[in-house]
């Protein structure tokens, strides 16, 4: 019993942890740790949201199994937001389901529609269970440019037309995590024009729709007409209304596909607790200013964030979305890599980053900054890395 198991020993190790194991002991010495790393949304849920999930937990009802595709008043709600957000029609029968967030609905879909020696195209660098999730199901991952541009697109064609066996899947995830860099209509046109000609499944992960600064809100790329004969998107109500421990996500476009996400997820979960799912539905139908809300917290921290490093030293490029800032690592610690440089500054300011190089090796040289802290946290952060980076 002491050999390993197959599919851990398929998993690299965890990047993130060295950082985490380092947090965890400052933290343990009384330190105050200003926790810039994990991507984990600390603003309150609204409440509407809150009081009608407490409302319905009180029905005596509502504590049997649930629906693994989402009870019916979830599945209408995500087809009236994608049609009254992005004007695209969807069945809710059949071309929606309830998954219990974005990243289990990645994790479940590859195992849905991949079998061992596919090969998958995924960005480098990119949110990990973009890749992990299909390794894990036996896929075999190309890496392909994050950029949404002529370099992609010429990446895309010479990966198709010089692969064998032919690439089954192409990932995209716009605004993209941990870059944040976008894309327009244009490109997703682009993209399911060839993905139909050359047969390619489209996985589209959309979850920060609407975390975007410069009222340029992100397109979907199920707008693109044909895209659902070949395409399935993912979003998440975690970052739109700061519900990420509730844990509900949808997938949804091309019928097929989602019938096997369906079947598939009817095998490993119940779905989420009926009450997190109704009272979800109502974030989708209610008061939308919500939204406008937390993006515009997420906007003022960003410009917080640029404008006090840039003066402590440290030139941040200012996002137009997510609620991150990919930042290069200053010039002078370069050579010490993401996660050395990650570490030093957690050990010298007690200010926590997320290494690029957990992102995929193309993310070395870079660190992801999470706008997870109010404005004077991260006032107080910049204080701490402009002395770090004068005394040495």
């Amino acid at each position: 019993m002491k050999e390993e198991f197959h599919r851990i020993k398929q998993l690299p190790p965890y990047v993130f942890e060295g950082v985490n194991q380092l947090k965890a002991k400052y933290r343990t010495k009384g330190d105050d740790i200003i926790d810039l790393g994990m991507g984990n949304p600390d603003m309150p849920t609204p409440n509407h949201i809150t009081e009608k999930l407490i409302e319905t937990v009180k029905k005596p009802k509502t504590n049997r199994y649930s629906a693994s595709k989402g009870i019916i008043g979830l599945r209408k709600a995500q087809a009236a937001y994608y049609q009254r957000r992005f004007g695209v029609k969807l069945n809710p029968e059949t071309e929606v389901v309830a998954t219990l967030g974005s990243k289990e609905g990645f994790a479940n879909i590859a195992q849905a529609i991949t079998k061992p020696g596919d090969i998958i195209l995924a960005p480098n660098p990119t949110y990990p269970i973009h890749q992990f999730g299909f390794i894990m199901s036996g896929g075999i991952i190309r890496n392909m440019p994050a950029s949404p541009d002529e370099k992609f697109m010429i990446s895309l064609e010479n990966e198709v037309c010089n692969s064998y066996p032919k690439p089954k899947v192409l990932v995209l995830n716009y605004p993209s995590n941990p870059t944040c860099m976008s894309a327009t209509l244009d490109f997703y046109k682009d993209i399911i024009s060839f993905s139909k000609k050359h047969e390619l499944i489209v996985l589209s992960d959309l979850a920060y729709a609407e975390i975007y600064f410069e009222n340029n809100p992100p397109p979907s790329i199920l707008q693109v007409q044909g895209a659902k004969n070949i395409a399935v998107e993912f979003t998440s109500l975690s970052k739109t209304y700061s519900m990420p421990g509730w844990r509900m996500g949808f997938a949804v476009g091309n019928e097929r596909i989602i019938s096997a996400l369906t079947r598939v997820k009817s095998y490993l979960d119940y779905g989420a607790f009926t009450p997190i799912q109704v009272a979800s539905a109502a974030a989708l139908n209610g008061p939308q200013d919500c939204i406008e809300d937390i993006r515009q917290a997420y906007k003022k921290r960003r410009d917080v964030l640029v404008s006090s490093f840039g003066r402590a030293g440290w030139d941040v490029p200012s996002p137009d979305s997510t609620m991150f800032a990919w930042a290069p690592i200053p010039d002078k610690y370069k050579e010490l890599g993401s996660l050395e440089y990650s570490k030093l500054l957690l050990q010298n300011t007690k200010v926590a980053v997320a290494p690029g190089i957990g992102f995929g090796a193309d993310g070395e040289g870079f660190v992801r900054i999470a706008l997870v802290e109010n404005e004077h946290r991260i006032r107080q952060a910049a204080k701490n890395i402009k002395k770090f980076l004068l005394n040495k």
